[in-house]
């Protein structure tokens, strides 16, 4: 598990964030076809907080994307970098997810993040934030629509609407259970939309939420659980 300091000159106000964003989403590629699904190594990313004791950790879990098997794994642990604020809560995540990614002992390949890509209010969410910083294929595969409209997918599994902002797609409801809410999935960062639904549909043979998610998840509330039971150093806090 790797401890994680804020960086030096991580934005500290919403303007500085808001100003962040605005500069590197001219960098997302949004129309790159990306890795074909079901080869090489896809990787979840996710991170599980304690704000009361101000400690997020981060997990990074490599799968080969065509056994889902997991290959490689790695944690990072640290001060939580940004207060809550929507819009902006890659700035809570970013350093330790970055540290995680870092640690692994190989090249993580496509990375699905828990979370939005151009889904997003200024359509530059965790997805394609990662990707940018990166310059890794990344998608976004939520839990829920955010702020945005969609009709509900027909029911058979593989069935999808537009994510819709106004009149502009920003993603896709994506049925991955037959009869089961859908899942909400955008373009992060050198994926375009459909190869992004493409990898969704192959990472949930079984269950709603793709195995990356489910894996990275399950790994990052167990290196909190231990970081809160060991205790972080004091050096990791920015005062």
């Amino acid at each position: 598990m790797r401890i994680v300091n804020i960086p030096a000159g991580w934005p500290a106000t919403e303007e500085e964030a808001r100003a962040v964003q605005d500069e590197l989403r001219t960098r997302a590629v949004l129309d790159e076809p990306g890795p074909p699904p079901g080869t090489g190594w896809v990787t979840g990313v996710d991170v599980a907080y304690d704000d009361e004791r101000d400690v997020v950790a981060a997990a990074a879990v490599v799968l080969d994307a065509a056994s889902l098997e997991v290959v490689a794994e790695a944690t990072a642990v640290g001060r939580i970098s940004f207060p809550y604020v929507p819009g902006l809560l890659a700035f809570r995540e970013i350093p330790t997810v970055l540290a995680a990614l870092d640690a692994l002992p190989r090249p993580p390949g496509l990375v699905v993040c828990d979370g939005y890509g151009v889904a997003h209010p200024r359509r530059f969410g965790l997805a394609s934030h990662l990707g940018v910083l990166t310059g890794l294929p990344t998608i976004g595969v939520a839990k829920n629509p955010f702020t945005f409209t969609y009709d509900d997918p027909d029911a058979p599994r593989g069935s999808a609407s537009p994510l819709l902002a106004g009149d502009e797609e920003v993603g896709r409801a994506l049925r991955t259970r037959a009869g089961v809410k859908p899942v909400f999935v955008s373009v992060g960062h050198r994926v375009a939309l459909d190869a992004a639904c493409a990898h969704t549909l192959a990472l949930t043979p079984r269950f709603r939420l793709p195995e990356t998610t489910r894996r990275a998840d399950s790994l990052c509330r167990r290196a909190l659980q231990e970081a809160l039971q060991e205790g972080l150093p004091e050096a990791t806090i920015r005062h």
